[in-house]
C-alpha cells in the first residue's frame, strides 16, 4: 500500500495509488489537528483507501501527540467504528 505524506503546503495528507490521489484535508485551530474533507477517486474507491488513510492520518496525529477534531464525516464514521483512537478527540468546549 502507498504511504501518506503531508502536503504542508496544501494542507492536506496524500496517498498516491496508480496514479492518482487520496486526501484528508486538515487545519489547525487553536493547537488542535481540525479533520476537514477525505476524497478518493471514483476509481480507488471501495478498497478501503479512505480508510487506511484516515487510519495513518490518526496515527500521525498520535505520534504528534495531537487532538483531533473530526469535521469530516467520512472520518466521524471511522471512529465509531474505531473506538481504539477515541483518546485523540479534543474535548468538547463545555468539557474544557
Amino acid at each position: 500500500m502507498a504511504s501518506v505524506t503531508d502536503n504542508i503546503t496544501h494542507h492536506r495528507f496524500e496517498m498516491v495509488v496508480d496514479g492518482q490521489t487520496a486526501f484528508l484535508d486538515y487545519a489547525f485551530e487553536d493547537g488542535r489537528l481540525v479533520l476537514i474533507h477525505t476524497e478518493v477517486p471514483q476509481a480507488l474507491e471501495g478498497h478501503g483507501i479512505g480508510a487506511t488513510l484516515v487510519r495513518s492520518v490518526l496515527n500521525e496525529a498520535r505520534t504528534r501527540s495531537l487532538q483531533i477534531v473530526p469535521r469530516c464525516e467520512f472520518v466521524v464514521e471511522y471512529l465509531r467504528r474505531h473506538p481504539e483512537f477515541s483518546d485523540l478527540l479534543a474535548p468538547l468546549p463545555e468539557q474544557q
